[in-house]
């Protein structure tokens, strides 16, 4: 083991490297029930694809670290990414209105997507083309992506992720924790609109989302690695007690019936190589395109800034900040990726958790390798991951919203050139639901702003290319 993975040599052990597997583990756990309830609405799209999204979250999880562990013999972790999912499963419900396909029928096509992307990062990252297409990007416009992200997620975890919909309760929209219920709707109105038992739901919901959020920032806050995690047990625990005391409901009703064999079939059937060419193809030939740009430049982002992040607080960068490897973490990266496509889930990236194994001592791919086999075992427990409420996942959702938020510090408030584009995009990424078109109003923002202030030399060929594709697919009659 010391041989292979030079353990000694990177100042580490064996028992270390173990522990800060199990470290990173714990602190990204929550992906393995979160991801599946995102791309499925919940399991409102079918319990087969829930199923399915679950096996294809710890499979290509797995394969990634097993990558970074034996390639790159680096302690990074990976999974589905934050964000990256939920603007997959908005690419599913879009495609859903523009072809009429059914949301199984999108998601197989959107998966075509995730390959391709997943294939062109291995042809990038195998010809060193990664980092120089991220250079090309303006640094202001990368900076405020991911804040811009983490005001989607706090949408998305404050609004239908946490609340009830509208079927039989009256509303004609998804709940919306601050609109809904400390916003104009007092709760009369809600009683009245929704019933005693549909009140009581929703304050059941709102009750056990923020329980969960505390107790998740105060944990953090006192260095505890499992936070997240934990405050999502303590949210089930408080919505469980309340379901069944003040519902009458019976929370663990499924797991009687549940088998704990993992549900290959239902894999099988949903999402392992079901690829929709065919579907993949009515979505248009621009729209497809812009797609894979999109997925393509996030997850660019996202990587390469977690990687080089990382490694620097890790001291494995060496004197000029590169990270030694980096190719072969880019190219697990993106291995990991067209594993996430062939067995049915959103791009895996690099998780930025992956910091809390690098803080216990983690070191080597032992550490990578350590947290892969324990995603691999928990194909064994869907029937409980199935049983978390969705209100427990919003609170990790709203806390990695505000971890993702705080990159604005990076910013540069004093530039009108920077802080326009990533202005636009914080208001443009929530409200639009689209990541793509908030990066391409920033990007097509901030080239105006440089050529018409006497500064076009500054903006890369790259930046004029996209900003003119979206331009085109914003205002372009077709």
């Amino acid at each position: 083991m010391d041989k292979l993975f030079k353990i000694r040599e990177n100042g580490s052990t064996v028992r270390t490297e173990i522990i800060a597997g199990l470290t990173t583990f714990m602190t990204m756990a929550y992906i393995i029930a979160l991801n599946p309830n995102l791309l499925t609405n919940f399991g409102a799209e079918g319990q087969e694809l829930w199923n399915g999204v679950f096996l294809a979250t710890c499979i290509a999880s797995a394969v990634g670290m097993f990558c970074m562990a034996f390639l790159a013999n680096k302690p990074f972790a990976m999974a589905p990414g934050m964000g990256l999912n939920s603007f997959f499963a908005v690419v599913c419900a879009n495609i859903v209105g523009l072809t009429g396909m059914t949301y199984v029928q999108s998601f197989q096509a959107a998966l075509v997507i995730i390959l391709i992307e997943g294939l062109v990062f291995i042809v990038l990252s195998v010809l060193n083309i990664r980092e120089k297409i991220v250079n090309a990007i303006p640094l202001g416009v990368r900076l405020g992506i991911s804040p811009a992200i983490g005001l989607m997620l706090l949408n998305i975890g404050l609004g239908s992720n946490a609340g009830i919909y509208a079927e039989g309760n009256g509303f004609a929209a998804p709940f919306f924790v601050m609109r809904d219920f400390f916003g104009a709707l007092t709760p009369s109105v809600i009683k009245s609109s929704m019933g005693d038992a549909g009140y009581a739901a929703m304050l059941l919901t709102v009750v056990t989302m923020f329980v969960g959020l505390f107790v998740i920032v105060l944990l953090a806050k006192k260095g505890i690695k499992a936070s997240v995690l934990i405050g999502m047990l303590v949210a089930s625990v408080v919505y469980w007690a309340g379901d069944a005391i003040f519902l009458h409901a019976d929370p663990f009703a499924s797991l009687k019936t549940a088998s704990f064999l993992p549900p290959f079939a239902d894999m099988a059937s949903t999402t392992l190589f079901k690829f929709n060419f065919k579907g993949f193809f009515e979505i248009g030939w621009f729209t497809a395109i812009t797609l894979i740009i999109t997925f393509c430049m996030i997850d660019m982002f996202d990587t390469i800034g977690t990687l080089v992040g990382t490694a620097s607080r890790a001291g494995m960068c060496d004197k000029e900040g590169n990270m030694p490897n980096m190719k072969e973490a880019l190219l697990s990266d993106a291995v990991g990726t067209v594993a996430g496509a062939v067995t049915g889930t959103s791009t895996v990236t690099t998780f930025v958790e992956s910091a809390s194994g690098v803080e216990a001592g983690g070191r080597t791919g032992l550490t990578a390798l350590t947290t892969g086999i324990i995603f691999l075992a928990c194909m064994f427990i869907a029937p409980i991951a199935a049983i978390i409420p969705a209100a427990a996942t919003s609170s990790a959702l709203i806390y990695v919203g505000v971890l993702m938020l705080m990159g604005l510090k990076n910013v540069n408030f004093d530039d009108l050139d920077t802080m326009v584009p990533v202005s636009l995009m914080l208001l443009a990424m929530p409200i639009s639901g689209s990541i793509g078109h908030a990066i391409g109003i920033g990007l097509i923002s901030y080239t105006i702003i440089k050529v018409f202030s006497g500064k076009a030399k500054e903006v890369s060929a790259l930046t004029y290319v996209i900003s003119i594709l979206f331009l085109i697919k914003f205002f372009a009659v077709v």
